[in-house]
């Protein structure tokens, strides 16, 4: 009897189609990939072997005709056991004790940046992107041509690489690994009529996909969103991932410290001592109005809090951090010409500090000019200009006469 344990691992009867059995495994594989079953792991790995015999059209009519045994040792197979089984998952799979070989190789991840405003960061958002990306051609099933007419490369025996050795010295022998010539390193020659019309034998298509990628409330600049495998595809490769990476463009109004929010705001000297009103256009569209009723003065440089209005916690949106406003008081031009008016303002503010004038002889009073950094730099440096020029005019006599060294 006919051993049908491949089958039974994907639940296809042993007469299904390649496009039942490939239906059948990306069923299982996402029921039982290890990022959604981490516990499952040994099951994605005997799932993932029986495709990858059933999906190769001479692997599937060895284990038709012979079983896992043919697969192991047949004269007939397409490579040997060690190779086949260290490619796949590092063998030890159905019990047959084959030993810790290497997991399957990984393909790299993708990343691409994703500029998005604070707005979408404190709302949430879905963007679109166009991902291209490298599938396995579906016209070979990633075999590069016909069904029978890739056949393993008798230079390297199907390994892509030649090894080679090199004599140093007594005693000391150089190793070297190179791509073989004849295969290019694959493993696999194919002849040029054979070749597939779609992917012209590269076993791989280029195609467009689009990524919906949601942006939850209260992410931050510089987190990660996954796409598991959705990264390029190539023939006997696990794809990798594609990542988006948040960047997060500066806002004209509000700045961002975890989940609080920052904000300036300008005051004039009246509403700071005598009370203002103030409305501000949140990250959500909402209009706040606060109120400051005269009695407590702001002071310059004041920081006052409004609480549960800053940015959503990420995956707990119902909670919010809280939004700072910092204050900065305009004072008024200098301009007060009329008297009267300043007794009356002075009459309304704190009493002077006491003042007791100075007597004697060294007492001299001078006059307050508005402070020019420029000019006083120009000032110094032409005064020691002139003092420097006094010292050259006693040390050098005339033109073109130099001066006597000291």
């Amino acid at each position: 009897m006919a051993e049908s344990k491949l089958y039974d691992l994907l639940g296809v009867s042993p007469n299904a189609t390649d496009t039942e059995i490939k239906k059948a495994y990306r069923k299982l594989a996402k029921e039982y990939h290890p990022d959604k079953n981490p516990n499952e792991g040994e099951k994605f790995k005997e799932i993932s072997f029986a495709y990858e015999v059933l999906s190769d059209p001479r692997k599937r009519e060895i284990y038709d005709r012979q079983g896992i045994k043919g697969l192991q040792g047949g004269a007939d197979a397409n490579m040997a056991a060690d190779d086949l089984f260290s490619q796949l998952f590092g063998g030890g799979i159905f019990g047959m004790g084959m030993g810790g070989g290497r997991r399957r190789k990984r393909g790299e991840d993708t990343i691409y940046p994703l500029k998005v405003t604070l707005e979408d960061l404190y709302n949430g958002k879905t963007s679109k992107l166009n991902l291209n990306k490298t599938v396995i051609c579906k016209a070979c099933d990633g075999l590069g041509g016909k069904p029978g007419a890739v056949n393993r490369c008798a230079a390297c025996q199907g390994r892509g690489i030649k090894v080679s050795y090199r004599q140093l010295g007594p005693g000391m022998v150089q190793h070297m690994q190179t791509a073989c010539p004849e295969c290019c390193g694959e493993g696999e020659v194919l002849n040029e009529r054979d070749r597939c019309k779609v992917c012209k034998g590269k076993k791989i298509v280029h195609e467009t996909k689009r990524l919906e990628v949601h942006v939850d409330k209260g992410m931050q600049d510089g987190q990660k969103i996954y796409f598991r495998g959705d990264g390029n595809q190539q023939p006997g490769v696990e794809p990798g991932d594609v990542i988006i990476v948040l960047q997060q463009l500066q806002h004209e109004k509000f700045q961002r410290e975890g989940a609080d929010l920052f904000m300036p705001y300008r005051l004039t000297l009246t509403e700071a001592l005598c009370g203002f009103c103030m409305v501000f256009k949140h990250l959500d569209g909402r209009d706040m109005l606060v109120r400051k009723p005269p009695g407590e003065v702001i002071e310059h440089g004041a920081v006052k809090g409004i609480v549960h209005e800053g940015m959503p916690i990420y995956r707990n949106p119902f909670e919010k951090g809280n939004l700072y406003i910092k204050f900065h008081v305009t004072f008024p031009e200098n301009h007060f010409a009329d008297a009267a008016a300043l007794r009356a303002l002075e009459l309304l503010l704190p009493k002077r500090p006491a003042f007791e004038m100075p007597t004697g002889d060294n007492v001299e009073e001078v006059d307050l000019h508005d402070y020019d950094p420029d000019a006083h730099r120009g000032a110094g440096s032409s005064h020691r200009s002139e003092t420097y020029d006094s010292d050259d005019e006693d040390r050098c006599r005339g033109p073109g006469v130099q001066c006597a060294q000291q």
